[in-house]
C-alpha cells in the first residue's frame, strides 16, 4: 500500500502544483492574442528584420543605376612635335540608356518590397500555426490533468471496494495501471506544451517578460465565402504581386536592351604645344562612335522578350492555380467549422457526461472496473478528437490564409 500511497501523492502534488501554477500565472501572466502575436513578430522576427534591409541595397541600386560616364584626361609626350598634348574626351549615352537603367533600379525597389511583404505574409501565416498549436498543447495539459483526476477517484475508489471486500486485488491493480498511465501522459503533454510555446517564442522574435496566457480559442475566427476570399487574393496576393513587380522590371529590360542597340558618342578635345616654330598652342576636335558592325543587339532584346513571356505566362498560371486553391481551401475550412461547431455543442457536453455517468456507476457497484476504464477511455477520446478538430479548423485557415496570400480576419 505504500506504493500505491506514493503514486496517488505524485498525481496530487501535480495537480496541486498546477493549481497552484495557475493561481500565480493568473496574476502574472496576460493574455496574448493572435492579434498581438503578430504584432510583436512583425516588430521583433529576425528574419523580417534582416529581409527589411533589402530596401537600402535597392535605392543603393538606384543611385548606381542614375551615375553618368566620368571623362577621360590624357596627357602625351612624344620626341615628334608637337611635343606635349593635354586631351579629354567625354562619353555621351544615347538612346536615353540612363533613363532606362533608373526604371529599371526602380522596378527592383517594387520587387524588394513585394518580396517583404511576401516574407511578412508567410511569418504571418506561420504565427498563426504556432499560436494554435500552441493553444491545442496547452489544452491537452488540461485534458491530461481531467484524465489524471478521474484516475485518481477510480483509484480511491477501487482501494475502497477492494478494502471492503466487493472487488478482487486485481481491479486496483488496474486502476494504479490507468493512474500510471495518466501521470505518463501528462508529462509528455507538458513537454509538447512547452516546446510549441519555444516554437511560437522564436517566431515572435525572442523571449516576453512573462509568460502569456492564449486568449484565442481553438473555435475562433470566421471562415469567408468563396466570393470574398477570391476578391481578396485577387486584390492582395503577395505572389501575384511579385509577379506584377517583376513583370514591369522585364519591361523596364526590354527598353533598356532597345536603348542600348543605340551607339554612344564620344567628343574630345585636345590642346598640344611644343611644336615650334609653327606655333606653340594647338588643338584638336575628335568625335568617336561605335559603329553597330558585328552585332546590333538583337539577341538581348529577344532574351528579354522571351524572358517577359515567360514570365506572363507564370502570371497566368499563378492566378489559376490560386483560384482553384482558395476554392478548395474555403471548402475544407467550412467543413472543419461544421465538424468543430458539431464536437462543441454536441459531441463534447455527451463526452463529459460519459465520464460523470461512469463514474458514478462504478462507485455505486453498477459497473466494473473494466467497463469503468474503457468508458472513461472512449470520453477521454472523444475530447481528445474534439480538440483535434478545433486544430484542424485553425490549420483549416491557415491554409486557406496562405492560400489567398493575405491576412484573412
Amino acid at each position: 500500500m505504500n506504493y500505491l500511497a506514493r503514486r496517488v501523492s505524485v498525481c496530487a502534488a501535480l495537480l496541486v502544483t498546477g493549481l497552484a501554477g495557475s493561481a500565480v500565472a493568473s496574476a502574472q501572466t496576460s493574455a496574448l492574442t493572435l492579434e498581438a502575436a503578430v504584432a510583436r513578430a512583425l516588430v521583433t522576427n529576425p528574419t523580417i528584420a534582416a529581409a527589411r534591409l533589402q530596401r537600402p541595397v535597392d535605392a543603393a541600386a538606384l543611385d548606381v543605376a542614375a551615375e553618368r560616364p566620368n571623362p577621360d584626361l590624357a596627357f602625351e609626350w612624344s620626341k615628334e612635335t608637337p611635343r606635349q598634348s593635354i586631351g579629354a574626351t567625354v562619353p555621351i549615352e544615347l538612346g536615353g540608356k540612363r533613363q532606362r537603367r533608373m526604371e529599371v533600379a526602380t522596378a527592383g525597389i517594387a520587387i524588394g518590397e513585394a518580396d517583404v511583404a511576401r516574407l511578412i505574409n508567410d511569418i504571418r501565416n506561420d504565427v498563426r500555426r504556432a499560436y494554435f498549436t500552441t493553444v491545442a498543447a496547452n489544452r491537452r495539459v488540461q485534458i491530461a490533468d481531467d484524465v489524471c483526476v478521474l484516475a485518481q477517484r477510480a483509484r480511491d475508489a477501487a482501494a475502497a471496494r477492494v478494502l471492503a471486500g466487493d472487488v478482487p486485488e486485481s481491479d486496483l491493480t488496474q486502476a494504479e495501471l490507468a493512474l500510471a498511465s495518466a501521470e505518463s501522459n501528462g508529462v509528455a503533454a507538458r513537454g509538447e506544451a512547452a516546446a510549441a510555446w519555444e516554437e511560437l517564442l522564436a517566431l515572435m522574435g525572442g523571449p516576453v517578460d512573462a509568460p502569456a496566457v492564449l486568449a484565442d480559442s481553438l473555435t475562433s475566427g470566421a471562415v469567408p465565402s468563396v466570393v470574398e476570399a477570391t476578391r481578396l487574393a485577387d486584390e492582395a496576393n503577395t505572389e501575384v504581386r511579385t509577379i506584377d513587380a517583376r513583370l514591369v522590371e522585364q519591361a523596364a529590360l526590354i527598353n533598356l536592351a532597345n536603348a542600348l542597340r543605340v551607339p554612344d558618342i564620344t567628343p574630345g578635345a585636345t590642346f598640344t604645344y611644343g611644336a615650334q616654330p609653327e606655333f606653340r598652342v594647338g588643338w584638336r576636335m575628335s568625335v568617336g562612335v561605335t559603329l553597330p558592325v558585328f552585332t546590333r543587339h538583337h539577341a538581348a532584346v529577344t532574351l528579354e522578350q522571351a524572358t517577359m513571356a515567360r514570365l506572363r505566362a507564370e502570371h497566368d498560371a499563378a492566378v489559376a492555380r490560386i483560384s482553384g486553391t482558395v476554392r478548395a481551401a474555403v471548402a475544407r475550412a467550412a467543413s472543419a467549422r461544421e465538424q468543430a461547431t458539431r464536437y462543441e455543442t454536441t459531441i463534447m457536453p455527451l463526452a463529459l457526461e460519459t465520464e460523470r455517468q461512469a463514474q458514478a456507476a462504478y462507485d455505486g457497484g453498477q459497473i466494473g472496473l473494466p467497463a469503468l476504464i474503457q468508458a472513461l477511455q472512449i470520453a477521454r477520446e472523444s475530447r481528445e478528437r474534439g480538440l483535434q478538430v478545433g486544430l484542424e479548423l485553425q490549420l483549416a485557415l491557415a491554409d486557406l490564409e496562405r492560400a489567398v496570400g493575405a491576412p484573412i480576419r
